[in-house]
């Protein structure tokens, strides 16, 4: 990966100057969207709603089959819901060569991608190429090789003044926004600790499941979802989101090098075990296909490494990151996140287990003995967060406080794809992204994909 230096360079040297761009093929006020090879509900999640500058018109680009057909379902469920439906028109083209129909025929200007990431990464930079903008979920590389073609498209875009972005909805959950914006209240939180080896600074996990319901309704995922090879171990997906919100909270506005600013001391990779029935219950497949032979165990129980954590540095602050799989949550829960920012006056915890009946929330810790002028300080600073966030209130506890969220911010994890959709729009719109991001969303791939490759190794 050391080849990527100069590019790199070469990207942050620029990355101040993207104010200039002119997005190239946008030549129109409506931005018009490209669906291609959608396989992740993500996809449609994208659409659950509309937004003014966005064509109600999108163009789909697949091979027939059911990934496809599950995608426009979605779709078309949002279209006929009672409630606030949307308006969207799809025009879809189905065949073996959909990629190169895309490219040649240029219908929209920003390519929409979520699906298998064996092959996003080539379709990241075969849109580029082309001269299409392109809104990506996560990741967008799994393994070092496609790290390395991520930052030939990210150079691309920059000489063709393109963005390239994906999608951090995690950004956008209301304990996470207030615990960063506590964290910057020095009178609260203090200073960020520089953390241990053994006791990170920051530590967030995160627990998912495959059986969950999206938009009302049993999630079926395709098969190949539980190919490593196709989607990409645990330890390179969900942890994306947690290595994002680390350079998001902790270092704010700031450009990360990950030549200069990444360290991954340790990191490990554990299976998660399906049985057949488990299998055909979230897929609809009754048999596991050929390429999944390989992960059987003689009893028939699929082992899929989704489960990862790791140990880094990042400057001079330790942080760690744990993501684990499971079959099904407990009734009443769903993904869960746990979060913690250890600071000299404070600690900043998100807890989302049983006593907070799984939905998360906030709490603020005093780092030390609690005096009643950490009180009044806490007190007097409530009132500029307040500022920001109406309603928002305390709740003294025996080990410090609760933030008290109101229920307007509490919008849920399928309505934050609006947020940083619309997000992404108004930097499509302004022409420029903000100078951190593009080596931000570098150093963090460069993260993931260190710590698959450190937990590899370990296992040989």
């Amino acid at each position: 990966m050391r080849s990527t230096f100069f590019i790199l360079m070469s990207i942050t040297a620029f990355a101040g100057c993207t104010s200039t761009t002119d997005m190239s093929i946008r030549d129109d006020k409506k931005v018009k969207l490209i669906t291609l090879d959608p396989g992740h509900f993500h996809s449609a999640l994208v659409q659950k709603s509309t937004y003014a500058d966005v064509d109600s018109v999108v163009h789909v680009y697949a091979p027939e089959g059911s990934d496809v057909q599950l995608h426009l379902e979605k779709i078309e469920s949002y279209n006929t819901r009672a409630e606030e439906p949307t308006n969207w028109k799809q025009e879809v083209y189905l065949g073996d060569d959909f990629l190169e129909k895309m490219l040649s025929e240029k219908k929209g200007n920003v390519v929409m991608l979520a699906g298998n990431n064996l092959k996003k990464t080539s379709y990241i930079k075969r849109s580029i190429d082309a001269g299409f903008n392109v809104y990506a979920d996560k990741p967008m590389a799994i393994d070092a090789k496609s790290f390395e073609e991520l930052i030939e498209a990210f150079a691309v875009a920059e000489n063709k003044k393109l963005l390239l972005y994906d999608i951090m909805t995690e950004r956008f959950e209301i304990t996470t926004m207030l615990q960063k914006e506590f964290s910057l209240i020095p009178e609260v939180f203090g200073t960020l600790e520089k953390g241990s080896l053994e006791n990170p600074a920051v530590t967030k996990e995160s627990v998912h499941h495959f059986y969950k319901y999206v938009s009302g309704s049993v999630l079926t995922r395709p098969a190949w979802f539980f190919d490593v090879a196709q989607e990409g171990e645990g330890i390179v997906d969900v942890t994306t989101h947690l290595v994002d919100l680390i350079q998001w909270e902790c270092f704010p506005d700031q450009i990360i090098d990950y030549k200069k600013d990444i360290e991954v001391k340790r990191a490990q990779r554990s299976e998660t075990g399906l049985s057949l029935a488990q299998f055909k219950a979230i897929t609809k497949v009754d048999q596991f296909p050929d390429y999944l032979e390989k992960y059987v165990t003689k009893d028939s129980i699929l082992n899929v490494f989704s489960n990862g954590e790791f140990d880094y540095k990042i400057r001079d602050v330790h942080a760690k990151v744990s993501v684990k799989w499971v079959y099904k949550a407990p009734e009443g829960a769903g993904d869960t996140h746990y979060s913690i920012m250890r600071g000299s006056r404070a600690n900043l915890i998100i807890r989302q287990g049983p006593d907070q009946q799984y939905k998360p929330a906030l709490y603020i810790e005093p780092a030390g003995a609690e005096t009643s002028e950490y009180g009044t300080q806490l007190a007097a600073k409530l009132k500029d967060v307040q500022k920001k966030f109406p309603g928002v209130e305390l709740r003294k506890l025996a080990e410090g406080w609760e933030v008290i969220v109101p229920d307007k911010y509490k919008e849920g994890h399928e309505a934050h794809f609006a947020r940083v959709t619309e997000k992404f729009l108004e930097y499509l719109k302004k022409k420029n992204l903000p100078a951190w991001e593009v080596p931000n969303m570098i150093a963090k791939y460069y993260t993931t994909i260190q710590a698959l490759e450190i937990a590899k190794k370990g296992a040989q």
